[in-house]
């Protein structure tokens, strides 16, 4: 074979939020794209916020800069992020905390890059967004899943019974995906407690790492708590893809923590890898048009209204799920514990949704809500009649 064994061996494993998106597409010029209603994958479908609009056109047009930068990003950049950091979050960041990255992804690959020896652990709660098992695994980490509670809130006990002298960092994801989890500042000092008293015990430095493209996506007034308020040794990713409705553009950043012991090296560590890794730097034209929209989002009010049609739709049939506090994504009980067979019988209705499995939580599904109203009204006939099967 022409490719690695490895390559070959994750190929299989491959996402399967990607397979039900590629099964859309095959559905779609089979029954045409309005027969078809695709909840597979989270890609945004507001427009973004005009004011992005207009500062790409002014940008553009204003003869800028597409030369070569430094390998964290233009420092007036990296100044306007932590300005926004430190009102946001109410903590003391400087521009020489933050890396500007291609995305979440992107960022998460420079911090793993930058910190994993050969077999060291990452712990993440499940259910978590399946790619951190390849992006450990690229940098010579073992994953490590730890199952939430029920309810999918951070079993803290859980994770100190799994963390090892092999950790190296807790990862988190909230708001989460798949199940829309915001986890309260309660928990978060828990586990905090947890990992400085672990890092005390283990002679070794756990970090906790958080990942927050949908950190603005959020309903019902809930507030989404900073890591850096609760740990030291705290790193800080995220992206603009989703809030501001560009994930096509690749652009976000990392931060870390100002009052990490750490902080120097981690910071010089991420600018190497940042360029190492191939990426060679956050593309320009998205990060000078940063300063300008900081804060800014797209109309999340739609997105709080999907989630509402389609909680009470699905409610009225019968399915069983915790109503999202944040991001765009319900997670539902299968009627079985098959979720992968469930699915399947959804897609004989035209419906494309993602396994539990996919996301190490089976017996669930995940409906992704950034879509048209008229998806969600035009499958709830669909959604019951597969339910009534399993009844």
């Amino acid at each position: 074979m022409p490719i690695s064994k490895k390559i070959q061996d994750f190929m299989q494993q491959s996402s399967w939020i990607r397979k039900m998106f590629e099964q859309g597409t095959l559905l779609k010029n089979r029954h045409g794209v309005e027969n078809v209603f695709d909840f597979s994958l989270g890609n945004p479908n507001i427009k973004p916020p005009e004011s992005f609009s207009k500062t790409l056109k002014l940008i553009a047009s204003d003869n800028c800069s597409h030369s070569y930068m430094p390998n964290n990003g233009f420092i007036h950049v990296r100044k306007a992020v932590s300005d926004y950091l430190e009102k946001e979050q109410g903590v003391h960041l400087t521009a020489n905390d933050i890396i500007m990255t291609c995305g979440a992804a992107g960022g998460l690959n420079v911090i793993l890059k930058t910190i994993l020896n050969p077999e060291e652990e990452v712990i993440t709660p499940a259910p978590y967004f399946v790619e951190y098992n390849f992006y450990v695994d690229n940098h010579g980490g073992v994953l490590k899943t730890v199952n939430t509670k029920p309810d999918f809130t951070l079993d803290n006990k859980a994770i100190e019974k799994a963390i090892t002298k092999k950790t190296k960092a807790v990862l988190i994801n909230f708001p989460n995906n798949p199940t829309g989890r915001i986890y309260s500042k309660e928990s978060l000092n828990e586990l905090c407690s947890i990992l400085r008293k672990k890092s005390l015990e283990m002679e070794n430095t756990i970090f906790l790492i958080s990942d927050e493209p949908y950190r603005k996506i959020v309903y019902d007034n809930y507030k989404v708590p900073s890591i850096f308020n609760s740990y030291e040794e705290s790193i800080l990713t995220t992206s603009y893809s989703k809030d501001i409705s560009i994930p096509g553009e690749r652009i976000g950043f990392i931060a870390v923590n100002s009052a990490s012991k750490d902080n120097s090296d981690l910071i010089s560590g991420m600018t190497l890898a940042n360029r190492i890794l191939g990426f060679v730097n956050a593309p320009a034209l998205m990060q000078l048009v940063l300063p300008y929209i900081q804060g800014h989002t797209s109309n999340i009010s739609i997105y709080a209204k999907n989630r509402d049609i389609l909680c009470q739709g699905l409610a009225k049939i019968g399915y069983e799920f915790i109503k999202p506090e944040g991001a765009f994504y319900l997670f539902v009980k299968s009627p079985v514990q098959d979720d992968t067979k469930f699915v399947n019988e959804l897609q004989k209705e035209l419906i494309l949704t993602v396994p539990g499995t996919g996301f190490g939580c089976s017996g669930y599904f995940r409906i992704a809500f950034c879509v048209d109203e008229k998806v969600i009204t035009g499958a709830l006939n669909g959604f019951k009649r597969t339910f009534d099967k399993f009844k």
